[in-house]
């Protein structure tokens, strides 16, 4: 008879590294809060969340409208607004998440949105003239390497 399960098994480190827990920020990915950033509060059952934020009502929202991010604040369970504000911000959660390159790409994404026509013409004509400025370039590096 073998000891115990421990000594089978070998120890392996978990690949997921977020968590659904109290004080976990997320995103959430659909609905009429979509592109707001929240925070868990409670865990209601195996499909929901209690999230707030400050500039929202809490609400329950289900696990698949929410992405998880690397961001977590230390709060206990379901805290009054004025402490889940206060440790939003001594966490610093928003500068985090604009500093993180998901929440780049995102702002980027929301800039490329709001750009007009003659907007997304003046980008064209950049990336013209910067991609004939890097053929150059490539054209003499060639050119100096092959003397």
């Amino acid at each position: 008879m073998v000891g115990s399960c421990r000594e089978i098994l070998p120890v392996v480190s978990s690949p997921f590294k977020r968590f659904v827990e109290i004080g976990r920020v997320a995103l959430v990915n659909y609905g009429k809060d979509y592109g707001r950033l929240v925070v868990i509060v409670d865990v209601v059952d195996q499909n929901r969340a209690l999230v707030d934020a400050p500039d929202m009502v809490r609400c329950q929202i289900n696990f698949k409208r929410l992405s998880l991010t690397d961001i977590k604040i230390d709060i206990k369970r379901v805290p009054k607004k004025t402490t889940l504000i206060k440790a939003m911000e001594e966490a610093d959660v928003k500068n985090k998440w604009e500093n993180s390159s998901w929440g780049k790409k995102l702002i980027v994404q929301k800039r490329r949105a709001s750009l007009n026509d003659f907007d997304r013409f003046k980008v064209m004509l950049a990336k013209i003239k910067r991609g004939g400025a890097i053929r150059q370039e490539l054209a003499k590096l060639k050119k100096e390497a092959a003397a």
